[in-house]
């Protein structure tokens, strides 16, 4: 009766694992996407460029190995874009390969073009040639993401200004830059250009950066990126950007003038759905974009599901995955389990941040008890070993019962280590398990046994107190 029993518009991270997951089950599936966006934006401009970029810079600029060799220490004196650009090519083309192969064997069709609803059982792909293909379907599965949202009042050049996305395409590293955001977007190409050397201002109309994360974190990284010669202007907003010559002048509401390069705006995202024709289907989009789903992620009209970036928090490429895989199966009428409240966010800045569970503002205003361990990164042989004297990993534990409340790491491989935190709150164990559990040496994992010994230790003085 349709061309497809699965239609997924969108072939980031949800469209993947969502025409894979439906695939497995049996289904006649095909993926439709732009031939240059085979991956989505998590692939081609956002996620991916952006950490191999990450890596080309620890390494060529040897950031990561100053404490051993000196802060005049550097692999390469001159780091151009070519440079930079050279491994961030490498690896979207590798992963593109993957993702070509991936759907391949699982014989997922790949049409390319861009689609438009008909109707709720059809939509309209353009290749490009000049006349369009119809396309039914039983069911579709929307993950066309999101683009980096764009203020009226901004004139972008994609040289001088530039947003998330331009900013991987710069012809030279700037000298100066403005980021305009102090989100997570924001933060990781502040500390990013930071560490080639650029002087990099930070503006940000909040009175903090990366509000939701633990405070003493934030506190420690921002202390890192001052001594990169990182500036913030906090309770700041931007007023005007006037472009130049040779570079572009940006006015702050106080007053406040800065001449740079480069500016950055990192103002949020906005989903990709303008062109979706969703009437056409009987679903909206809100202001930013977005799709309303349920707790299955079915939108308002029943065949049709929504997933990834496009519907909103928490916009991250690990849940996107997850949410395409559970929408997939809802469709296909097989049972599957609820995705877990407890994700971990990994923030890919220099140094890197990442935390699973509460943090202690969150617990101190739900007038939560809990106690503090702390391991710091100097003081493992592992941290001496990489060169890492700043890293640190902290433990919230209930002095009830021993749960763990949330773990927070701040330093190299944050985003690796985190995982054990999670996997023993997953399982509802205690700061009991990392005591008696014996960790490879040295390593950097290490830091849970001496946080869960720091733990440990202020809660009996307390029991002793009370004995």
């Amino acid at each position: 009766m349709y061309d497809y029993d699965l239609l997924v518009l969108g072939s980031g991270p949800s469209g993947q694992k969502a025409a894979i997951a439906a695939a497995k089950l049996g289904r006649r599936v095909a993926i439709v996407d732009r031939r240059d966006m085979l991956g989505g934006v998590c692939i081609n401009t956002g996620t991916v460029p952006s950490k191999t970029l990450r890596e080309a810079v620890l390494y060529l600029t040897g950031l990561s190995q100053r404490d051993l060799y000196g802060s005049s220490y550097r692999v390469k004196e001159e780091i151009t874009v070519a440079d930079l650009a050279a491994r961030t090519q490498h690896v979207i083309t590798r992963q593109t390969d993957v993702i070509r192969d991936q759907l391949a064997r699982n014989k997922v069709a790949l049409i390319t073009g861009t689609g438009r609803f008909a109707d709720p059982h059809a939509v309209w792909v353009d290749a490009g040639s000049g006349r369009e293909t119809r396309i039914s379907f039983d069911k579709a599965v929307i993950a066309a993401g999101t683009r980096p949202a764009r203020p009226d009042s901004v004139d972008f050049d994609d040289r001088t200004i530039v947003d998330s996305d331009g900013v991987i395409n710069l012809q030279a590293v700037p000298r100066s830059m403005v980021v305009v955001g102090a989100g997570v977007i924001g933060m990781e190409y502040a500390s990013l250009f930071a560490a080639l050397g650029t002087k990099v201002t930070v503006v940000e109309r909040r009175p903090r950066m990366l509000d939701f994360c633990d405070e003493e974190i934030v506190e420690s990284l921002k202390y890192h990126l001052r001594d990169l010669s990182v500036t913030f202007r906090f309770g700041e907003e931007v007023a005007a950007v006037e472009k130049h010559r040779s570079a572009a002048l940006c006015v702050l509401r106080s007053g406040k003038k800065i001449v740079a390069d480069t500016v950055m705006y990192s103002a949020g995202r906005q989903g990709q759905t303008d062109d979706l024709a969703l009437d056409a289907a009987g679903l909206t989009a809100d202001h930013r974009g977005r799709i309303t789903v349920d707790a299955n992620y079915r939108t308002a009209v029943d065949n049709i599901y929504a997933v990834g970036d496009v519907i909103g928090f928490p916009a991250l490429a690990s849940t996107s995955m997850e949410q395409g895989r559970l929408a997939a199966q809802h469709a296909c009428g097989e049972p599957a389990r609820g995705m877990s409240d407890l994700q971990p966010i990994g923030i890919y800045t220099i140094p890197e941040i990442s935390f699973v569970g509460k943090s202690e503002e969150e617990l101190t205003e739900a007038s939560t008890p809990f106690e503090v361990g702390i391991a710091r990164y100097r003081e493992l042989a592992r941290g001496q070993i990489v060169g890492d004297s700043y890293g640190m990993l902290k433990l919230l534990v209930s002095p009830e019962d021993g749960r763990l409340l949330g773990v927070h790491v701040f330093g190299t491989g944050a985003t690796e280590i985190v995982h054990i935190g999670q996997a023993v709150m997953g399982c509802g164990g205690t700061v009991d398990y990392l005591l008696d559990a014996v960790f490879n040496y040295p390593t950097l994992a290490e830091a849970y046994k001496v946080a869960a010994l720091d733990a440990a230790n202020k809660i009996r003085n307390i029991t002793r107190i009370n004995d």
